[in-house]
């Protein structure tokens, strides 16, 4: 899988308006609905806060990744929302998220999904590359990074 294929301009967010993680949650996923990539936004949404519940996907450093499964995507969705100021998401080291990237996969392909969770989870524990999507004037410069090979990223 190509990570970067999966994230575009049409799906990042920067300097997200969301002060919950569950309007973080919310506000992703209008993103990938008004993208054409989400057709039942409920289903979609319920697979993540299902999710969420279990064990809340706020990791370190500033990055949460929440994630779901649901059939009723075709294939793997994701969406990037960066806040500077971050915002709660009961992260494992207490900070706030500064950058969330919101993933919704097919429950019957999960291998995509762990393939697309590795290598965003590998891209943003280097310190420059959550630098750079931090500083992101535009959704392109967001790309640009995610796209960029030392992102670790770039189509093998």
């Amino acid at each position: 899988m190509n990570a970067a294929s999966v994230i575009t301009k049409q799906t990042v967010v920067i300097g997200l308006k969301a002060s919950t993680k569950e309007s973080a949650i919310e506000e992703l996923m209008d993103v990938l609905v008004a993208s054409g990539q989400i057709k039942d936004r409920a289903a979609a949404l319920k697979a993540v806060m299902d999710r969420e519940r279990k064990m809340s996907t706020g990791l370190q450093s500033g990055i949460a990744i929440p994630h779901g499964k649901t059939d009723t995507v075709d294939t793997i969705a994701a969406a990037i929302g960066i806040k500077k100021e971050g915002l709660p998401f009961d992260s494992l080291d207490g900070l706030p998220a500064q950058i969330i990237v919101l993933t919704v996969s097919p429950t019957s392909k999960p291998g995509p999904h762990i393939q697309f969770l590795a290598e965003i989870s590998k891209a943003l524990a280097d310190p420059a590359v959550r630098e750079q999507l931090l500083n992101a004037q535009s959704a392109d410069a967001v790309v640009e990074v995610f796209c960029h090979d030392k992102a670790g990223l770039a189509a093998a």
